[in-house]
Formats: C-alpha cells, structure tokens, sequence
C-alpha cells in the first residue's frame, strides 16, 4: 500500500510540474526572459585615449566596457545582441578616426586599427561613436551579420535571437569629428537589404509573419500571440531602437509592409505595437508587467554608464527580472575585474529562462 501511496505521490507531483514546465517547443516567445548585451560588438577604447576623454569630461569613464566576439557571447548562452550602424554609401568616411589623430600628436601608438581596410568599403558600418569610440569587432555590418549567419548554421535550433538596432548620425561636440551622413527614409531600407542579404528570409522573424494576416500587428499579438518557440527555432528578430522620427522615416521607407524585416518600438494603441522598449525597470516596473501580461514584448536594461557595475548594484537587476521584461540588456554578462564583481546572469549560470509572470520558477 506505500508503495502504491508513493507511486501516486510521485505521478501527482510530475504532473503538477509538467504543468509549470509545459513542453519547451510549444511556449510563446513572449514567454521567456533572455540576458543579452548593450552595443555588443564593442572593443575596448585604448587606455591612453580613455584617460583623455575621462580627463576632459569626467561622465565618459561610462565608456569603459567591451565585449566578447558575438560569437562567444551567443555560445556562452545570451539571444540579444544590439547592432548600431552609420551610413556610408562610399566607403572611407570613418577610415581616420580623431581619436587615433590625437594619440599620433602626442607620440601614442594607438592599437593596431582596420589594417585590412574593411573600412574603405562601401556600406553601412558598425561601431557606438565616430572618433572617440569606434573599436568593433566588426566594422562592417555585413561581417557581423555573416558571423550570426555561421554561428546559426553550426546551432540550427537555437533559441531566437533578439537584436536591437539603431541608426546612428549623431554629431559630437568636439572640434574635427566626423559629421555622419543622416538617416532618413531614403536610405533606410539599406540597412533591410544587408540583413536580407546575409541572413536571409528564412532566417527572420519579421512583422509581417508574427502579423499572419491580422489587420495589424497589435491586434496580431494582442488576440493571437506570439508565435511559438519551436515554430521559429534557428531565427533572427530585429527591432528599431529609434525616436518618433527615425520610426515614421523606417516606416515610410516601405510602400508594403510586408517588406520590412525589423519591429518598431511604437506606443500601446498603435497599429505597429509589439516590441517596446523601456530602458528603467525600477521607476517602470509595474508598467512593464502589465504591457508583458498584455502580450507585448519589453527591452530593459539592468545597469548603464557602469554606475551598477562600479557599485556591485543588483536592485535594478532584480527589479529587471521581477518585472517579466523579456529582454534584459546588460555590459556585465561576465565581469569586468577593473571595476568589481558584478555580473548579471539567472540561476545556475543560465542567461535564459521562463517568465516568472507566467511560469512558477520555484
């Protein structure tokens, strides 16, 4: 009779646990919690150059990061990366930053940079701020997204990665910088067409799959959801971290939306809402829960200007992960040893998991 007693105990429990664990294939993506990287193709600035800028404006120490290849970071369990890109139809515009200039004046040898001259191409490249901050580990955006293609070749059925993306023509208020080329709706469909290219349709999930014949795509997600983890194993979504007036450019540059391969960050209520994204978990918390239980999904950010990391401040972390946001950015996913020992990561080293808002995670 114990026996039986115990056989019933142990089916009741593994049933009650199937319950919260249901099939992993078969739960939305708007379902998870992922830790991914801020400006992730980022190399360190050199010291020399960091003591400058550090020396004449005390707030630029916020660029003391750097990340691993791409490749290392999605082996190493993160699915969000963030791509930031500068138009440069001609080639060669970035191809001398000041920074260097500066170091050559004072008798520096910078870093060794762009010796094979990916720079000179034409196309849109990839790197967080002309002249003072424009190490990458790719400076092509076709390179980078050519090393996400082999990466998901060789892991057929990752998880999605989620990929923030911003177009970047901000001018810097030092004396002989580069003045980028503005992003308007002219041009920036070019930044689809790399994607397209290199990727591929097969290897996206765009607005108009997770739309599936909807009238738009808020009502897609808000009535039907979003499209389950096994039905797109193996892809790339991209969203559009912009301003209203980088949005409605994006927007305007497709006639059919069909076309278009990134999600926009647009306000609850609007046609193209899906993806939001809302950089403060602590003062937003709430209001992140209630858009993810609504159906939409929310990018935050658990520590930024490496005030969190220099602190070893977790509470905005926690108030990430409380939140149910289900892309949580971070510069820390290991941790910089100049700084302290902060890191951000879940349970058991794990840099994905299930949404505590709807999943019970004890």
């Amino acid at each position: 009779m114990r026996k039986i007693i115990l056989l019933i105990f142990i089916g009741t429990a593994f049933s009650r646990c199937m319950e919260r664990r249901p099939d992993l294939g078969d739960i939305p993506i708007n379902q998870f919690q992922v830790i991914g990287s801020h400006n992730s193709y980022k190399k360190a600035i050199d010291n020399e150059l960091l003591k400058i800028l550090t020396e004449e404006n005390p707030r630029l120490q916020s660029l003391e990061y750097w990340h691993l290849s791409l490749e290392d970071q999605l082996n190493l369990g993160l699915r969000n990366l963030e791509l930031d890109v500068y138009y440069d139809p001609e080639g060669g515009k970035y191809s001398d930053p000041l920074g260097n200039r500066l170091l050559l004046e004072m008798g520096i040898q910078p870093t060794p940079f762009d010796t094979d001259g990916r720079l000179k191409i034409p196309g849109l490249k990839l790197f967080h701020s002309q002249d003072i901050d424009f190490r990458s580990h790719h400076l092509l955006l076709k390179d980078a997204l050519m090393a996400l293609k082999e990466w998901s070749d060789q892991n057929p059925d990752h998880f999605p990665v989620i990929i923030t993306f911003e177009f970047k023509d901000g001018i810097l208020p030092i004396k002989g910088s580069e003045i980028p080329i503005p992003f308007d709706s002219t041009n920036m469909h070019t930044a689809d067409e790399e994607i397209l290219e290199v990727l591929g349709i097969n290897h996206l999930i765009i607005p108009d799959l997770v739309r599936n014949g909807e009238v738009n795509l808020e009502h897609a997600i808000l009535n039907n959801g979003w499209p389950e983890l096994k039905e797109v194993r193996g892809k790339f979504l991209f969203v559009l971290d912009a301003g209203e007036e980088k949005r409605i450019n994006y927007l305007k540059s497709y006639k059919r939306e069909t076309e278009r391969v990134m999600f926009v960050t647009a306000p609850r209520g609007d046609p193209e809402a899906a993806f939001m994204i809302i950089n403060d978990p602590v003062t937003n918390k709430d209001l992140i829960s209630e858009l993810v239980r609504e159906g939409y999904m929310i990018r935050t950010r658990s520590d930024a200007n490496t005030v969190e990391a220099r602190n070893n401040d977790y509470s905005r972390f926690e108030a990430a992960m409380e939140s149910g946001a289900q892309v949580i950015t971070t510069d820390y996913y290991i941790p910089n040893p100049d700084f302290s020992t902060y890191r951000v990561r879940f349970n058991e080293n794990k840099y994905k998991r299930l949404s505590p808002l709807f999943y019970d995670m004890d």
